[in-house]
């Protein structure tokens, strides 16, 4: 009898070590994908909310462009160039310090609830978790930080008796009761929060300035000419619309403290009241007060201005925003952070702008078809954007508290949850779009276009799921540095590959670059949690 319980207690020892493997840790307990488990309704509570928020603005600009679609193809065309450039300024202003935000104010939160005193020292410091260690990982030498996740994993035995889906109760677990009684209590004081206000305010400031005084030169860059028919209503577009810059990084800095409280609903609220307006008061000043792109434009402004008003009014609610002390703002520890994600992002967005680039000197008509097809694939590409936001808050509330079964729990799950997604994501888009697309033009040659990305908007959905989710997983481990350096790498390729593909194979060669892009990003972060190096080092130990 004893050798029967010896058999029937230990597994295979080939099948314990492939355990081991860090790269294995991905496909890890798959089979509870789909589990309402504590976990897994964590994460749903934190990201389909926030799914919904984060495509609520494409799909106002898929309306916008649907709207505009109506008034001719050179205006559809003008338009797209106008929103590629406006967004890539604020992406590159604005993503980094949302991506921050999120990640500091639930390290903050998380460490208040643990150990208020801790927060104390981490706003005389100007650092932040010092369990984890002195500044975020990114910032020490990849080796000390491995010995330091080593020995916590070590010590953290007692979180191998809880269940392997990782399901626990710990502190890191949000519920509305604890986020009720929180504010009952008192406002907090996050200094992330105030900080990220503060600089929100200013980088708006600074791109409406920029985009304003430097929209004809923009346009000229973008392949716009001064004889093209696009010049005229594209410099329309993209005046009016820079003056909500402001407004859009001022909310997008709040959506990222909310996030850090993994509270999704409240961005949520105030971004479908501002997208509702926007559609309503899009037909009036477009086709009543015949505005043309003029008042879509507008419109869009309008609603962004409302949805800080929201937003900032809630915060205040919860957030003593006025910090007690200048000294108590975190500038020095945004900042040296936030450079190396502005070089993430400047090397992300310069990608696809690049792509609309080409696509404009191909002519209005396959300039038009690109620009539907983008918004479609970023649209539905963002709604995995939910799952990143759920594995980025979850997880740096995991590493705060040093609950690394947590850590590889969540992680493993967001990522397997995001493959269901993305290959979901494809057939519906696919199917939509192919039959679809009449309701963005009329015109059949870009019809005829839009046909030829359909298969590539479609079949490179689950890539981009994955990719999207990796970019949340490694924010939460604060692995900043990395993400920086490694898609600096991936966007070289990318660019020489839009450069040779552009102009072989026009359209099609763009959306083939694309593809590559995307592959690319997707494979840079397996390679990092898979390899176990850097923050995910106690993988090979666990």
């Amino acid at each position: 009898m004893a050798e029967n319980a010896v058999t029937v207690t230990h597994p295979p020892e080939s099948k314990r070590s492939l355990w081991r493997i860090p790269a294995f840790v991905l496909f890890k307990d798959a089979r509870l994908v789909f589990k309402m488990d504590s976990l897994g309704l964590e994460i749903l509570r934190i990201a389909f909310p926030a799914a919904l928020a984060l495509a609520a603005d494409p799909i106002a600009s898929l309306i916008d462009t649907a709207f505009i679609g109506r008034i001719g193809p050179v205006e559809l065309a003008a338009v797209g160039v106008s929103i590629a450039i406006f967004n890539q300024a604020s992406k590159i202003t604005i993503f980094p310090l949302v991506s921050i935000t999120t990640s500091f104010v639930a390290e903050e939160d998380t460490l208040g609830k643990v150990s208020p005193e801790a927060v104390r020292k981490c706003e005389d410091s100007e650092k932040c978790g010092g369990n984890r260690n002195n500044e975020m990982k990114e910032l020490t030498p990849e080796d000390e930080v491995a010995d330091n996740l080593e020995k916590d994993a070590a010590t953290n035995t007692d979180h191998a008796k809880e269940p392997e889906n990782g399901s626990n109760t710990s502190t890191c677990k949000s519920s509305s009761k604890t986020e009720n009684t929180e504010v009952k209590r008192g406002k907090r004081h996050i200094p992330s929060a105030s900080t990220a206000l503060i600089l929100g305010s200013l980088l708006g400031l600074l791109q409406a300035v920029f985009l304003i005084f430097g929209a004809k030169t923009l346009l000229g860059v973008m392949g716009v000419k001064r004889d093209s028919p696009m010049r005229k209503p594209a410099l329309k577009y993209l005046t009016l619309r820079s003056l909500g810059a402001p407004a859009v990084l001022l909310s997008l800095a709040m959506q990222g403290v909310f996030r850090g409280f993994k509270d999704t609903k409240t961005p949520l609220y105030a971004t479908v009241a501002g997208d509702l307006t926007n559609i309503i008061l899009d037909p009036i000043f477009m086709f009543v007060l015949r505005l043309g792109v003029s008042g879509a434009a507008i419109a869009h402004v309008l609603s962004q201005y409302l949805i800080s008003l929201i937003l900032f009014w809630r915060l205040m609610k919860q957030v003593n925003l006025l910090p007690p002390n200048m000294k108590d703002l975190q500038f020095g520890r945004f900042l040296k952070n936030g450079i190396l994600l502005l070089a993430r992002v400047i090397a992300v967005t310069f990608c696809v702008t690049l792509a609309a680039s080409m696509a404009a000197r191909l002519g209005s008509t396959p300039m038009a078809a690109f620009q539907i097809c983008l918004q479609v694939w970023m649209t539905s590409s963002l709604l995995a954007d939910g799952l990143a936001v759920a594995g980025q808050a979850i997880l740096a509330c995991a590493f705060a508290e040093k609950d690394y079964k947590k850590v590889t729990a969540a992680a493993s799950r967001v990522l397997q949850m995001s493959f269901v997604l993305g290959v979901g994501l494809a057939v519906v888009v696919g199917v939509g779009l192919y039959f679809g697309s009449g309701i963005f033009s009329k015109d059949a040659s870009v019809l005829h276009v839009i046909s030829i990305g359909v298969p590539f908007v479609a079949a490179t959905q689950p890539i981009n799921s994955i990719a999207f989710v990796f970019d949340g997983v490694n924010f939460g481990a604060s692995d900043f540095a990395y993400t920086a350096y490694s898609m600096v790498f991936v966007a070289g390729a990318s660019i020489a590959s839009l450069f040779l593909l552009s102009k072989s194979n026009g359209f099609i060669g763009i959306w083939i670059a694309l593809t590559i892009y995307m592959a690319l990003r997707c494979f840079a972060g397996v390679w990092r949690m898979g390899t176990g190096t850097g923050p995910w080092r106690f993988l090979r130990n666990s």
